[in-house]
C-alpha cells in the first residue's frame, strides 16, 4: 500500500508546526516517511515531550534522602524504611475522557496501575482528582457519569481499592473535565526493575496483550485544540481491559523473580513508539523492530499503525537471552503474548521493518532529546480580595450555601462506585 505524500496540511495534523517540521528535516536530512513523520509527531508532541511544562517541572525539588528514583522513570521511588519502597505515579487523562468519559478515564487508571507494576511493584491503592463544569452545563452530567464508571469499573475489575479523592465542579472546567489519577504500590527497596536498556545484540520482548488501531495518534491527540470535530477523534482514544491487566501484572511480577528481565517500560503514551525510544535513549543504544513479529488482533496493519497504536495491558522489555525459555512459559501460563520483536543495536538509530521494507530510519536519540520546548507568555493571577472586602453574609444564607454546593455535598455517589 503506498504511503500518502508528505504535504503541509499532514504535517499540520501531526501537530507540527512549520518550523518544526524544519527542525526534523536539518535532524535526518531528508524529506521522511509516513511512518517517520508520526513517531516525530508522537515524540514530539506536547504530551510526549512536555513542550510547555518541561521548563516549570525542571524547578520543582526532586532529591532527598528517601528518593530512589525521581523523574525520568515509569513511576518514582521513595524509601519507607524496613527495606520497601512505595512506588507511584500521578497522571492527567483529559483529553481522552473529554471525548470517550468511560474508556477515557479507565484507560488513565489502567496505565498508572501499569507505570507502578513496570517497576516491581504490586499496587495497593488508588486515588483521583476529579474536576467539572458547573452542574447547569450541558456536558457536565454526561462526563460526571463516564469519568466515574470508568474509573470504577476499571479499578474494581483490576482488584486495587480507590483510597480517597475529591470531586469539584467550576465553570472553567466546562465541558472540559480533569482527570487525575494517582495509584501506589509496594516493593523490596533493593528490587526496583528499570526502563534503561543495557548490552548490544539483547532481544527486545513484546509482552502482553496483542496491539489492534484503537488509540492511534492519541498522544498527539492529548496534545490538540478541540473544535466541532470532536466526534471524528472518538477512535484516538484506548480501550482498556482490566482482567488482561491482571494477568499482565501477576506474569510480570513472576516474570521478574527469573531474573529474566534487564530492563522494561511499559507502552503507554505513543505506545512501541515512546518505549523503545526512551528505552534506547537511556542506554544510549539503538533499537532495531521487526513489525512482521508484533502480536496483532486486526489483519492487514501497516507500520505507521502498529508504531501509534496506543491498545493497552502491553509492555516492552529487554530480556537476557538466556532465560528466554523461562520467561516465555510464565507469559504461556497466563494467556499472554511473549514475542522477540527486535534487538539493541550499538548504532544511534531507531530501525523500523516491516515486509522486507525499511519503514524508518531515525537517530534514536534525536527523537527523545530534540524535541522542542517552549516559554509560553504568562500571566500572573491576581492576589484574592482582602477579607474586608468581601460582602457580608448570614448565617443561615451561609449554611444553605455550602450544604447547597455541590463541591461540599456528600460524594459516597461518586466513591461507592
Amino acid at each position: 500500500m503506498s504511503e500518502p505524500e508528505i504535504t503541509p496540511a499532514l504535517i499540520a495534523a501531526h501537530g507540527l508546526k512549520p518550523d518544526e517540521y524544519e527542525r526534523l528535516l536539518e535532524i535526518i536530512g531528508r524529506e521522511p516517511s509516513f511512518t517517520e513523520l508520526g513517531i516525530f509527531s508522537a515524540m514530539w508532541n506536547e504530551h510526549c515531550s512536555y513542550k510547555s511544562s518541561k521548563k516549570w517541572l525542571r524547578t520543582l525539588p526532586t532529591t532527598g534522602p528517601q528518593v530512589i528514583c525521581g523523574p525520568g522513570e515509569n513511576a518514582g521511588v521513595v524509601d519507607i524504611g524496613d527495606g520497601q519502597a512505595v512506588i507511584f505515579k500521578i497522571e492527567s487523562h483529559n483529553h481522552p475522557s473529554y471525548i470517550e468519559p468511560h474508556q477515557g478515564a479507565a484507560t488513565g487508571v489502567g496505565g498508572i496501575l501499569r507505570d507502578v507494576f513496570t517497576m516491581g511493584a504490586r499496587p495497593i491503592a488508588a486515588m483521583n482528582a476529579l474536576s467539572f463544569g458547573l452542574p447547569s452545563h450541558p456536558k457536565t452530567a454526561h462526563l460526571v457519569k463516564g469519568v466515574v464508571e470508568g474509573v470504577g469499573s476499571y479499578g474494581n475489575a483490576f482488584g486495587v481499592p480507590t483510597v480517597g479523592g475529591e470531586v469539584r465542579f467550576h465553570a472553567s472546567y466546562n465541558g472540559n473535565c480533569l482527570v487525575n489519577a494517582f495509584a501506589a504500590g509496594l516493593a523490596d527497596a533493593d528490587k526496583i526493575f528499570y526502563s534503561v536498556a543495557s548490552g548490544v545484540g539483547m532481544p527486545v520482548v513484546y509482552l502482553g496483550a496483542k496491539t489492534g488501531r484503537d488509540g492511534v495518534g492519541g498522544a498527539t491527540m492529548a496534545s490538540a485544540e478541540f473544535d466541532d470535530t470532536i466526534e471524528e477523534k472518538r477512535p484516538t482514544v484506548q480501550v482498556g481491559d482490566p482482567f488482561t491487566e491482571k494477568r499482565l501484572l501477576e506474569a510480570c511480577l513472576e516474570l521478574m523473580a527469573t531474573g529474566a528481565v534487564i530492563s522494561i517500560q511499559d507502552m503507554g503514551a505513543a505506545g512501541l513508539t515512546c518505549s523503545a525510544v526512551e528505552m534506547g535513549d537511556k542506554g544510549k543504544l539503538g533499537i532495531k523492530l521487526q513489525l512482521d513479529d508484533v502480536p496483532q488482533r486486526e489483519a492487514a496493519m501497516t507500520a505507521y499503525e502498529m508504531m501509534l497504536s496506543e491498545s493497552q495491558e502491553r509492555m516492552l522489555m529487554v530480556l537476557n537471552p538466556e532465560l528466554e525459555a523461562e520467561a516465555r512459559a510464565v507469559f504461556v501460563k497466563w494467556d499472554l503474548d511473549f514475542a522477540i520483536v527486535g534487538e539493541t543495536i550499538p548504532e544511534d538509530r531507531f530501525l523500523i521493518l516491516h515486509g522486507n521494507e525499511v519503514k524508518a530510519d531515525l537517530p534514536l536519540s534525536k527523537l527523545a532529546s530534540s524535541a522542542p520546548e517552549y516559554d509560553r507568555p504568562w500571566v500572573e493571577t491576581p492576589p484574592a480580595a482582602p477579607l474586608g472586602e468581601v460582602p457580608a453574609i448570614g448565617a443561615i444564607d451561609g449554611l444553605r450555601a455550602l450544604i447547597g454546593s455541590p463541591n461540599y455535598a456528600h460524594k459516597a455517589w461518586v466513591y461507592e462506585q
